[in-house]
């Protein structure tokens, strides 16, 4: 077999608005094209089972739109990518530029030992609107802050949607049998889960029912844990079901009907792609603090407080609800990502990698740019010029965008006796700790004059 072309998918599981699709149906000879994902056991293993169901799921409903020829492979992409050019007898490999550390390693790797073998690695667009890297100030650095990130990137703009492939010419190649047992297993646990529609139709029946019935009121019920305030799109942006600038064109014409509301969305889309942006000049911010004036800072190891925080038991109602949320349905909304993380961080005092790492192996939109550096915004780490001394009041928060407990009452059955916003303060009704609901671990107001002790100890 000669002049076929691999389409090598990764964060971009869709057929509509694919470039590298586009490049590789035209680099492709009579042998056609072959898109293939490789299941690379690091990843796998490091996820847990809503975030492999997630993948799993997603992966069977791109073979779907694939026409049933997606292949499996089972292994370390340095190693399978090669193989398999070489038994398709590809000239080229196409794929969306990848903007992670450990991506950006393992393509130049992979790119290295195809064009050993005369194969090239042909990268064509990001996972974002505007690739990592390409928007930056007027001396040529890059951005730190988000709010002049925001209006560059807006300035620099993006492309149209790239036009669906209509016949495409695909290549039949066999599976990996282990690869699909993998697949099958986990996906076999996404309707338990309760998880998304997986696939394109099921991100644009999300992103359409947004748009009619959510979008008018988002910028206020955004915030409300107990309101289907969001669009709950992150899980497709996460995989490249959908793709940001499908999403943009959508909301152009809408700037004007819904104003500060479409303009709110925009906004945190800009913050999933200066996030990037940031990982992209800073690679070693993945793991380490962004802020290295405060690598002084102190930090605590409490094992058993770290535990409760996990399982949902730190005895405040709101942290343990979106702590909860998370661990049933690998999903947890982003006002309870806030107080959760600075509950570990200025409460119990963990360094913040601690909580992104169990962010990571539980949700299903877990991305390592947004996730690790809404982590360090937090903690006080990153991007935000003053921030040590943001510590979010768990009991306030839960008052304030949880006014009804209803959301607390959902996921902790144990405070569901406790009418309205009684729920989050059970120390405070004689049948508070009736149902075993545990105490509070910490003091929330003491905790919060020793973090800011530490930081002001560091000259934070």
């Amino acid at each position: 077999m000669v002049d076929a072309s691999i389409l090598w998918l990764r964060r971009d599981l869709r057929r509509q608005d694919l470039p590298s699709l586009t490049a590789a149906h035209r680099a492709a000879g009579p042998a056609g094209v072959v898109p293939v994902f490789v299941v690379d056991p690091r990843l796998w293993r490091s996820a847990g089972g809503p975030r492999r169901a997630w993948l799993a799921a997603t992966l069977k409903a791109t073979d779907e739109a694939y026409d049933g020829r997606l292949v499996l492979r089972v292994g370390d992409p340095r190693r399978v990518i090669p193989k398999l050019a070489a038994a398709v007898g590809a000239r080229s490999v196409h794929i969306s530029r990848e903007t992670t550390p450990y991506g950006r390693r393992r393509d130049r790797q992979v790119a290295t030992t195809l064009a050993e073998r005369g194969v090239e690695l042909v990268p064509t667009g990001t996972p974002y609107a505007v690739g990592p890297g390409s928007v930056r100030k007027g001396d040529g650095e890059p951005y730190r802050v988000f709010t002049p990130f925001a209006r560059a990137w807006r300035e620099h703009g993006w492309p149209r949607p790239e036009q669906r492939v209509t016949t495409p010419r695909w290549l039949e190649v066999d599976d990996d049998l282990e690869a699909v047992r993998m697949v099958d297993q986990a996906a076999n646990g996404s309707e338990s889960a309760g998880l998304p529609v997986p696939g394109e139709a099921g991100a644009r029946e999300t992103w359409q029912r947004f748009l009619a019935t959510g979008l008018a009121a988002y910028d206020v019920d955004r915030d409300r844990p107990d309101r289907e305030g969001t669009s709950r799109l992150s899980p497709y942006l996460k995989l490249g079901v959908v793709h940001p600038r499908t999403l943009l064109a959508d909301l152009a014409p809408r700037l004007a009907q819904h104003g500060g509301n479409a303009e709110r969305f925009v906004t945190e889309l800009a913050w999933r792609e200066f996030y990037a942006d940031v990982l992209w000049h800073h690679p070693s911010s993945a793991w380490t603090d962004l802020r290295e004036s405060l690598s002084g800072l102190r930090y605590d190891e409490p094992r058993d407080a770290i535990h409760a925080w996990q399982a949902g038991r730190t005895g405040y109602p709101l942290v343990d609800a979106g702590m909860r949320q998370l661990l049933e349905t690998g999903w947890m909304h982003n006002r309870l990502r806030m107080v959760t993380a600075s509950f570990l961080t200025k409460d119990l005092h963990v360094w913040w990698p601690v909580g992104a790492r169990h962010f990571l192996q539980h949700l299903i939109d877990g991305d390592l740019a947004s996730n690790n550096h809404g982590w360090q915004w937090v903690a006080g780490t990153g991007t935000d010029a003053a921030p040590y001394f943001r510590v979010f009041n768990p009991t306030a928060q839960g008052e304030r965008f949880d006014p009804d407990g209803d959301y607390v009452r959902r996921w902790v059955p144990e405070l569901r006796h406790l009418a309205g916003s009684a729920v989050h303060r059970p120390w405070r009704a004689p049948d508070g700790y009736a149902h075993d609901y545990p105490r509070r671990l910490v003091d929330h107001a003491e905790e919060r004059r020793e973090a800011l002790r530490r930081y002001q100890g560091v000259g934070a």
